[in-house]
Parts: structure tokens; C-alpha cells; sequence
């Protein structure tokens, strides 16, 4: 048996309100004759399947056209879990259609746990895989807030709460594996020793890690993680691993080989996983440096020929002067090149007090969270451990108003 591990498609994101919809089409057709070449059986996706919470139509037409194109091949089940940026509503609607087509969706913690296991079946009606889908599970799924509690209390009690819920899912998974049937495990969250990238923080509490690699049982032939865009092992175990992004996702990703996992198991022996490489569709490229500098990187990276999708360009410029009319003279310069200049920023290593003042952070760099603690910051210094309070409490409130949205 083969399974295709993937996780973070994060259809319908927008690159500095870029669209991103042909990169994605791309990608997912890439994907889809991969499971064709490799005869997959399985597909797993590791969470974040959309951006956002209600995801705009294209991003839902990708989305189900690649599952009816998937039915066409000769993958058997397909396993979706929900992710923090998913929303699980959305996911579940069509739940009980799709699982008539063996399209498995998990798009946020069961009320019973038991729902979260899936004995995935052959031909002949026979158990042939056992999957403990588990989706992102937000603090609400995990713990009930105690009076008093503090930072450290509240962290011990959310990796508690993770642990138990693998627990009782792997007593679940036991009577199958004593049978010799494969189990799995999915997970979207952030285990210690992953590596992420730069604009990536921790889902739950401050930069703590959720689990060790460790604390997941032992009966998990294989761990599909999300979350993580960078694909990476965890904790040295190469059973326990990150697939990262489809494509990547922002400048900071674009060192990062993107890649989907190919296991192959005999009986319950994982014989093998292969790393498959996600081709490129759309360069992303940070260009640094003093200003003429930045013009000979522009030009050379311009002639190395022709892309599938034109490529975009960060431009960032070390100064210590003014320098006027910097914007428009840089893209006077690249108009012809095979290129587009997509954000222009500069560095300055002095500067005066009024350029401070001025320097405010764009807002198409910042998610709401990041807006909510520069804000606070903005009131006044706090201590660490009370602006990690306020950081937890808005996320909270955030669950809550995505719970009734729901």
C-alpha cells in the first residue's frame, strides 16, 4: 500500500493581495498525477487547506475539483483534517456526501473521539489502514480554563491535553495494530524541534512547542504533521515528519524545497518514503543590496531564462541616504525584464528620530494577531509573560467568534 502525505495547500492566499489561483491550479495538478505515476492508494492532508475561514470561490472550485478528478484515479480513500486557518464548518458541510466517495473529512475535534478513527477498507471489505485523523485542536478541545491560572500552567495543561487525546485515540488504534494492520496518525501543530519559517509562530502559547516527538504513541506506524511549511523530520524520527507547504507561501519560504511524502508499506512494515519534489510553477526571489547592486542581481536573475509563470520580485535597499524617487526608478528599470516587482522596501542602518516615527509596519506583512500585540506594545512596555496573557486570551476570543461565525 501507498500513501501520499500532504499538508498547508492554503488555497485562496494572496501574496501582497496578489492572485495566487493559477499557482495553486498548478500545483494541484501536479499533485494529481503524482498519485497517478506512484499508484496511491491513500491521500493524506495534513490541515490548512484553505487561507482563511471563508475562502473565496476559486479557491473552493480548485478545491472540489481536484477530489471528483482524484475519484478518477485509482487512489482508494482520501483523508482531509482541518487546520487552524480552516474553518471547520466549512470543511464538514459536505462530510457525509464525501465519505459516501471514501473522501474522509475531519475539520475539528470530534465530540466523540471514537469519530476521529478511521478504519479505511479494500475491495474486499477488509481493514486495510487505520487513521487517526486528528485536526487542529484549539484550546476549547483540550482544556477548560481554571481561574488563576497562569502562563505556565495554562502551557502544561494544553501538552497535557494534546497527550491525552493521542493516547486514547493509539488505545483505539491497538486491537487493529495487534492484527497487523498499519495505523497513522495526522497532527497539525508545532512539535518540538521543528524548524519554521520566519513569519510561522506557535498556534497555541507563546514560542513553546505543543509536543515532543516522544509523546506520540508508539502504535503510529507513521505521523502526517501540518502546520510547519519548511517539510522537515521531527525529533530525528523519520516516521514523525512535516510534508510543508504545496508551494511557498512568502519570501521567507523560498529556500525551502517544497515537497510531498511517499509511503510504501508492507503489511504494517513502512518499507520506504520517498521525498518527491514539488516543482516550482511561480518564482518568488528577495533581492538585496546597495542600489546598483540590486540592478545587476535584477538583471541577471532576468536572463536566466523563461519561467512558467513570470516571477515576483522583493526588492530590499541598503541605504544610509535618502534616496529620491527610489520606487519609481526601480520599476522603471525591470519594465521589459522577465519579472515583476512586487515590493520595494529599504534599510537603513541610521536613522533619524523623525524617520522612525515614520517607519510604521505594513499592514500586508502583519496578520491580526501580529496587529493585536503591536498595538498593546504600542500603549507601553509590558512584561513578556502579561502580553503572552493578552496574546492567549485574544485567541481565545478569536475561537470563540469563529465558533458562532459557525
Amino acid at each position: 500500500m501507498k500513501i501520499l502525505h500532504t499538508s498547508d495547500w492554503h488555497l485562496g492566499q494572496r501574496l501582497l493581495q496578489l492572485d495566487r489561483t493559477e499557482e495553486f491550479a498548478r500545483a494541484l495538478d501536479w499533485l494529481l498525477t503524482t498519485i497517478r505515476e506512484q499508484a496511491i492508494d491513500v491521500l493524506v492532508v495534513a490541515g490548512d487547506i484553505f487561507d482563511i475561514g471563508n475562502p473565496p470561490n476559486p479557491a473552493r472550485q480548485l478545491y472540489y475539483t481536484f477530489l471528483r478528478r482524484v475519484l478518477l484515479t485509482q487512489c482508494r480513500h482520501v483523508v482531509i483534517t482541518g487546520g487552524n486557518h480552516d474553518s471547520p464548518a466549512m470543511l464538514n458541510a459536505p462530510q457525509e456526501l464525501l465519505k459516501g466517495f471514501n473522501i474522509h473529512v475531519i475539520g475539528a475535534a470530534t465530540r466523540d473521539i471514537a469519530d476521529e478513527l478511521l478504519v479505511l477498507k479494500n475491495e474486499k471489505d477488509e481493514p486495510e489502514l487505520v487513521a487517526a485523523a486528528v485536526p487542529f485542536l484549539r484550546d476549547r478541545d483540550l482544556r477548560t480554563s481554571r481561574a488563576g491560572e497562569d502562563q505556565t500552567d495554562r502551557q502544561a495543561r494544553l501538552q497535557a491535553g494534546l497527550t491525552a487525546h493521542y493516547d486514547a485515540l493509539a488505545a483505539l488504534a491497538q486491537p487493529y495494530a495487534d492484527q497487523g494492520i498499519p495505523c497513522l496518525a495526522t497532527g497539525h501543530l508545532y512539535a518540538k524541534g521543528a524548524v519554521a519559517a520566519e513569519k510561522q509562530d506557535n498556534i497555541y502559547v507563546g514560542n513553546r512547542e505543543n509536543m515532543e516527538g516522544e509523546q506520540f504513541p508508539g502504535v503510529f506506524d507513521y505521523v502526517a504533521l501540518g502546520h510547519i511549511h519548511r517539510a522537515q523530520t521531527v525529533g530525528g524520527q523519520s516516521h514523525i515528519r512535516y510534508s510543508g507547504s504545496l508551494v511557498p507561501l512568502s519570501f521567507s519560504e523560498t529556500k525551502d524545497e517544497k515537497v510531498v511524502y511517499c509511503l510504501e508499506f508492507a503489511g504494517k512494515t513502512l518499507k520506504n518514503i520517498t521525498s518527491l519534489a514539488v516543482p516550482t510553477f511561480r518564482r518568488l526571489k528577495t533581492i538585496e543590496g546597495e542600489v546598483d547592486e540590486v540592478q545587476r542581481k535584477l538583471q541577471a536573475f532576468a536572463a536566466r531564462g523563461e519561467r512558467e509563470l513570470t516571477p515576483w520580485v522583493e526588492v530590499i535597499v541598503h541605504t544610509d541616504t535618502y534616496q529620491p524617487q527610489l520606487d519609481q526608478r526601480l520599476r522603471e528599470f525591470v519594465q521589459g525584464m522577465d519579472l515583476e516587482l512586487v515590493k520595494i522596501r529599504v534599510h537603513r542602518q541610521y536613522q533619524s528620530l523623525v524617520e522612525k516615527l515614520e517607519d510604521v509596519p505594513d499592514l500586508e506583512y502583519l496578520d491580526v494577531e501580529e496587529v493585536f500585540v503591536q498595538n498593546c506594545q504600542s500603549q507601553g512596555e509590558l512584561p513578556a509573560a502579561e502580553l503572552e496573557q493578552l496574546t492567549l486570551t485574544f485567541r481565545e476570543l478569536q475561537d470563540w467568534m469563529q465558533q458562532e461565525e459557525s
